[in-house]
């Protein structure tokens, strides 16, 4: 399917592994030109490698700590002409309430849930009347809380609120603000929570398989960046407000 997006521009954040570099590497098929940002040079510079291969268009990247609002505005002044936002930078730790010290759950809080926010507030103001797409890659454990994910639930229900708040009124202004919500997708990070869980329970981290249900495999970056290519272009030019959950069911089980 041919989505029309030669030679728009994106910014992309936690771009450097999993979801965020798996977005960044979709768009660029389709000739966007990515602008790539997460923490770490080092990861960055090999994430540009990558996603060269994948199309034409232009890679660039900076190396910035989201977590900081000064940080989040030197990004939002470098990039005022984008076209598309993909908001997934942060990983908020899981834990009950009791689990998660206020130390902690601040930090977590302020890459994903305030890093979301001040990006959505500057690009906004840039997009508005000249168009663009903010996609907020969130989580289901938003959409189903549970208390051993205290931390977690309430920062993604917080940006499923704001996602779905601002997108719809956005469309006055030429903007649409949507959002994905990922399950369990085989990324480096799940593999260190059941690594980590693994050696918990069975006190070996290389049974890290067993923990997972065979009938319902985790999905692939891809299932997440493909969707967040097609909610980029025009073709879900009517899709606003909203949060699409990619979670292989488990929402609904």
């Amino acid at each position: 399917m041919e989505l029309g997006l030669q030679n728009r521009r994106a910014v992309i954040t936690g771009a450097s592994k999993g979801i965020g570099l798996a977005c960044a590497e979709s768009l660029a098929r389709e000739g966007v030109h990515v602008h790539l940002v997460a923490r770490t040079e080092a990861d960055l510079q090999a994430a540009v490698t990558q996603v060269e291969k994948c199309g034409s268009g232009q890679v660039s990247y900076q190396a910035l700590n989201l977590a900081d609002s000064q940080d989040a505005q030197s990004l939002i002044e470098a990039q005022t002409q984008a076209d598309i936002l993909v908001n997934n930078a942060g990983a908020i730790p899981s834990g009950s309430l009791l689990d998660i010290d206020e130390a902690t759950w601040r930090e977590a809080w302020d890459l994903k849930v305030f890093g979301y926010i001040n990006l959505c507030r500057g690009f906004y103001q840039h997009m508005r009347g000249r168009g663009g797409v903010i996609i907020n890659v969130i989580g289901a454990g938003g959409e189903r809380p549970t208390a051993g994910y205290a931390a977690g639930a309430g920062g993604n229900a917080a940006l499923m609120a704001l996602t779905r708040a601002l997108g719809g009124t956005s469309r006055k202004d030429n903007i649409r603000v949507v959002g994905v919500n990922p399950g369990q997708i085989m990324t480096q990070r799940l593999q260190d929570l059941l690594r980590a869980a693994a050696s918990k329970r069975f006190n070996d981290s290389t049974r890290w398989q067993e923990l997972m249900d065979p009938r319902y495999p985790p999905g692939e970056p891809a299932h997440i960046a493909d969707m967040v290519a097609f909610l980029a272009s025009d073709r879900s030019a009517n899709t606003t407000g909203t949060i699409v959950t990619i979670d292989g069911g488990h929402c609904a089980r």
